[in-house]
């Protein structure tokens, strides 16, 4: 508390006082049933306040039935959500947090195939996300919703809230009616800013009206639509002043862009730490009512100098409680090197709502299913085991702290120097170096628990064996296919892996052709790197485009922008079929890429390229797991191995193992196998499975 005394002090908040500056603010889960809260939500939100957060303002609630922008959001307006309120709000003020209520009317921001009403907006434009062209809401519509505003602020009230905010950023009606990019009216409720904002005035005054003065209420308020013909700063700073000089609203919060540049309202990791503060300091500047910030304010000591310059009254740390629900708690006792850093990968929260599928976290695998795992659910084993974790990568490092969590004697293995495994190869692509923060979070999880770890150690099944553990989880990962199309496997063809560990080398020439069949990171991020080191570099892929993957992440917009300005070119709807080298086995621009377009089927010939990249799939590392696999422990260890994949004679026993053997006798192995030795994929498989195994061993 010592160490960030702005950050740890007391806020009022109109007739709220919260115990701290940290709340976990509006996003979308997915976690609500049927219209309805549920337990899920509540347990997602309750953790949070358990963790610490002086507040927690609850995802956007839908005030009208012909507001649906996704498929599972609470609709505020119906009464029959009070008593799923009363639970949520009782469980939060359990550990005394306070929480709002977040109310909503998406605009044109809707789709009728969710409602089977027409979208209702201030113009007959459609958004450029879901492209649905809108019904022109005329005046009984317009009363109609603030009347439903004021109904759903009454139900929140009786819910047992703290307060209510009114969603006037990214994705609300009431931008859509202030900005003239979406407001093309020619009645009160359009044309001047007066009349731009009469409906938002409107509503925060019949919010009020319903809450009666003692209720605390606040705006969310777009502080910069960052596209022409839209909304800027200046303009928001006017807004502000105007909603708040009617005396009403207790407390501004921050957002800023629209659907038109969405990635810039949950920044991926190539936006800067903080890159909305400057905003919330402009908004600060006119502001009589404390101001809200949020965006990428990741790290206590971030929050705290935020504070401490006066740019913001509280801070949002939104992905920051997802990766870790007890950052706060953390924070205020001195425990910074534990808390679990968000890296803004956006794969698991962004990437899992924008699907239409529940909240989750590349780093946290109990994130939206909180009511029955994490790290609060733990059971201590009912006998304690000694455990070998065979992989320093996240897989590995989850499955050793877990087990070790449990009470287990666990020993982490890794034949590298480094713990991190893939993570320290995928934090070496272009603006990629925050990934390597995952590989950080869990040493230093380790280094709390005293795991002890042996690098540079090749595990057999003869080290198993004289070992003589109970119980062995093999993480050893994967590694890039040796030859993915005929020919690959010829001089002057590298993998990604080769590229940013500097393997490949001088190797590489000038011109390079990049073959992308991951449609990820992996692959652009590499791409950048080689353009970053003055290379040429054209991609080709068999998808629709380069980085096809990185949309629901929200990281495709600025990714292909990086590649274009650094002269990266583009071939895609184009298959791989075989690299061809006509002057025999080797390197250079002789080498041909053969393959066809996959949608007329014509077949082309790339060449002249110094060097190949590919980035076509990994082969599981699974040889240790298949040699441990039926294996007994303890007793009299073989002289012999059996299997064909060790060495023929077996390794002595240790002194312990010997003592271990005469009191229990030979007994099958336990073995599990996790992360991308089972298969290959992304980082959050391998961290669940291994946090999965760290439970059941």
């Amino acid at each position: 508390m010592a160490q960030f005394p702005n950050l740890f002090s007391p806020l009022q908040i109109g007739r709220v006082t919260v115990a701290n500056r940290i709340s976990f603010s509006a996003h979308l889960t997915n976690l609500s049933v049927d219209g309805l809260p549920s337990d899920r939500l509540t347990a997602y939100l309750a953790a949070r306040a358990r963790g610490g957060a002086g507040l927690i303002i609850t995802e956007e609630q839908s005030v009208h039935p012909t507001d649906r922008a996704y498929e599972r959001l609470i609709e505020a307006f119906l009464p029959e959500v009070i008593p799923g309120y009363k639970q949520l709000t009782r469980e939060v003020h359990k550990y005394d947090t306070k929480i709002f209520a977040q109310l909503n009317h998406n605009g044109q921001q809707c789709s009728g195939s969710l409602t089977r009403l027409p979208v209702w907006a201030p113009s007959p434009i459609p958004d450029v996300l879901y492209r649905e062209t809108p019904k022109a809401m005329e005046i009984e519509d317009i009363r109609e919703v603030i009347e439903y505003f004021a109904r759903s602020a009454v139900h929140v009230r009786e819910g047992g809230f703290d307060g209510v905010e009114l969603q006037y950023g990214h994705s609300s009606l009431a931008r859509q009616f202030m900005s003239p990019l979406t407001n093309y009216r020619g009645d009160e409720y359009g044309g001047s800013f007066e009349n731009r904002m009469r409906f938002p005035l409107e509503v925060v005054a019949a919010v009020r009206e319903a809450l009666g003065p003692d209720f605390t209420l606040g705006v969310r308020l777009c502080a910069d639509e960052l596209i022409p013909g839209g909304l800027n700063l200046e303009d928001a700073k006017q807004i502000a002043q105007l909603i708040q000089g009617t005396g009403h609203i207790d407390y501004i919060n921050l957002t800023l862009a629209t659907f038109y540049n969405l990635y810039l309202v949950g920044g991926p990791m190539h936006l800067p730490l903080g890159y909305t503060v400057p905003l919330a300091a402009g908004i600060k500047s006119v502001a009589t009512v404390p101001v809200f910030a949020t965006g990428r304010i990741n790290d206590p000591a971030l929050a705290e100098r935020v504070l401490a310059e006066g740019q913001a009254d509280m801070i949002g740390v939104v992905r920051g409680q997802i990766a870790d629900p007890d950052f706060a708690t953390k924070a205020k006792q001195g425990r910074t090197e534990e808390i679990r850093y968000c890296i803004a990968c956006n794969q698991n929260c962004y990437g899992r709502v924008g699907l239409n599928k529940t909240i989750g976290c590349v780093q946290n695998p109990s994130a939206g299913a909180e009511a029955t795992e994490g790290e609060h659910h733990l059971k201590p084993a009912l006998r304690k085991k000694k455990v070998m974790v065979v992989g320093g990568g996240p897989a590995g490092m989850w499955a050793a702290k877990i087990a070790a969590l449990r009470g287990h004697d666990v020993t982490l293995y890794e034949r590298g120097e480094e713990l991190g495994g893939q993570v320290l190869i995928a934090a070496k692509g272009a603006g990629r170096d925050e990934f390597g923060v995952i590989a950080r979070n869990e040493r230093n999880q380790l280094d709390h628990l005293g795991v002890p770890v042996k690098l540079g150690v090749e595990v057999t099944r003869e080290l198993v064996a004289a070992e003589a553990p109970d119980a062995v989880i093999v993480a050893t990962g994967s590694r890039p296919k040796r030859s993915p199309v005929g020919g690959a496997d010829a001089p002057g063809v590298f993998n990604v892996w080769q590229v940013l560990t500097g393997e490949a080398g001088d190797a590489l020439g000038q011109k390079v052709l990049f073959i992308d069949y991951d449609g990820h990171h992996q692959a652009t991020a590499t791409a950048e790197f080689l353009a970053e080191l003055g290379k040429t570099v054209h991609v080709i892929t068999s998808s629709l485009f380069v980085g096809s993957e990185l949309g629901p992440s929200q990281d495709l917009y600025l990714t292909r922008q990086r590649l274009l300005q650094k002269g990266v070119t583009f071939t895609p709807d184009f298959a791989v079929m075989e690299i061809k080298h006509p002057d025999g086995w080797q390197a250079g621009p002789a080498s041909e890429v053969h393959g066809f377009n996959v949608y007329s089927n014509a077949w082309d010939v790339f060449s002249g390229y110094d060097s190949i990249v590919t980035a076509m799939g990994n082969d599981a590392d699974e040889s240790l797991y298949f040699a441990l696999k039926g294996m007994t422990v303890g007793g009299v260890a073989p002289e012999t191995c059996s299997t064909g994949s060790c060495s023929t004679v077996m390794a002595q026993p240790t002194a312990a193992a010997r003592a271990a053997a005469s009191a229990d006798a030979a007994r099958p192995l336990e073995l599990y196998r996790v992360g991308d030795c089972v298969a290959p994929r992304r980082v959050d498989m391998a961290i669940y499975e291994g946090y999965m195994a760290g439970k059941r061993v």
